[in-house]
């Protein structure tokens, strides 16, 4: 592909690759960073899918640097508290509360939200931002720059030039696929989401809480949404089958039959859902370069993690806030602006890859592991826990 321009005709507008949560919150810091942006989303319309999300004080750091703070915390539901319960007994293995104590030690709240909610409150931000444009249907199928400049084609041969390409499209990255070609790891778990309204919730059950049930091999999580009208419900177990990667309707048997052992009050959570979502779930071994020149990776695109640590969207939010402060800070130098990026990035989000996958064992742990597990945890103070 050949996208030679002459310095007249260079574009000067950083492309965004994905109008996710994490390129739209990379378009929102770099047009406070002075930079003319364009979104190109390979969907017919900029939106989201999917269920609910936590929300770790991180993100509202986020949220409030990149002006979307007050609608974040308008749409989601502050926790009193996280708890995890042993699936197989009931036991209380740990709580933590989210309250005066928690804001006071993190500086802002946890909380859950509907994908679609956190989505939007980005989207709509961006809408009225003069100098971020999007450009729907558009699958980014091949990159090419020189010194001063990066060109994109598309799935129909057009081409799109500016000064430097994000990444931002997420755990199947055409752009990470031509600059690192790593592959996908495939863990082996399978999700199950659902949303359930509150009226086919179990009374016993509607915790103002981000509460998880962990078992052998498997953990159910649920937690309210839109402002407890809605409950989100996540299942996750070890497929007794090899995997392909990705997303299609669930089976209601299929997820039924992982959870035998389970104690009634929470296995009856599986029998709600009219209907399920259900992924096969990768990540990706963390790497030590993902700017490439004009080019860079954020959020999935970058280090794709597990859902563990529940802190995939966070780190994508992270990302576009550094992005844009070292875009600042490096005025007319993206190259060097990228290359402090993921100096800044790279340790932490690897640290959250890692331990995602730690925390899936310890989630899954199943015979004395389970029982040091219960026990190493019911001794914790709060600190011990953050």
């Amino acid at each position: 592909m050949h996208c030679a321009l002459s310095a007249v005709q260079r574009d000067q507008a950083i492309l965004v690759a994905g109008g996710g949560i994490g390129g739209l919150a990379a378009a929102l810091a770099l047009a406070k960073a002075g930079k003319e942006v364009k979104v190109l989303e390979q969907s017919a319309e900029i939106g989201e899918i999917g269920a609910g999300m936590q929300l770790g004080p991180n993100a509202f750091h986020a949220f409030d640097l990149l002006g979307v703070g007050p609608i974040a915390r308008k749409r989601a539901v502050f926790t009193d508290y996280l708890v995890m319960h042993d699936a197989l007994d009931g036991y209380q293995v740990a709580k933590i509360p989210t309250g005066d104590a928690f804001m006071s030690r993190f500086g802002n709240p946890y909380a859950v939200i509907h994908r679609v909610d956190a989505h939007n409150s980005l989207l709509e931000a961006a809408m009225q931002v003069p100098s971020i444009s999007f450009h729907t249907s558009v699958r980014v199928c091949s990159i090419s720059q020189d010194e001063q400049q990066v060109c994109v084609e598309d799935q129909m041969g057009n081409k799109y030039t500016g000064a430097a390409l994000i990444g931002a499209d997420g755990i199947k990255s055409i752009v990470r696929e031509q600059f690192v070609g790593d592959p996908a790891r495939v863990t082996g778990h399978v999700v199950y989401r659902a949303v359930v309204d509150r009226e086919a919730f179990p009374a016993d059950l509607r915790w103002n809480a981000a509460a998880i049930w962990v078992g052998p091999k498997c953990h159910l999580v649920h937690y309210p949404l839109r402002g407890g009208e809605q409950y989100n419900l996540v299942v996750t177990f070890h497929s007794r089958h090899e995997e392909q990667w990705g997303v299609r309707d669930g089976s209601a048997d299929e997820v039924q039959s992982y959870f035998h052992s389970v104690i009634p009050q929470a296995r009856q959570l599986i029998d709600l859902p009219k209907s399920w979502k259900r992924w096969a779930t990768a990540d990706r071994d963390p790497i030590e370069q993902w700017s490439f020149g004009l080019v860079t990776l954020l959020g999935d695109a970058a280090h794709p993690t597990t859902q563990y640590m529940a802190q995939g969207a966070c780190m994508a939010l992270e990302d576009a806030v550094t992005l844009g402060q070292c875009v600042q800070g490096a005025p007319g130098d993206l190259k060097l602006a990228f290359e402090r990026y993921q100096k800044a990035r790279i340790a932490r989000t690897a640290r959250i890859v890692l331990s995602a996958r730690e925390m899936g064992r310890i989630y899954h742990a199943e015979g004395v592991e389970r029982l040091v597990r219960n026990d190493l945890w019911r001794g914790l103070s709060m600190e011990g826990f953050y």
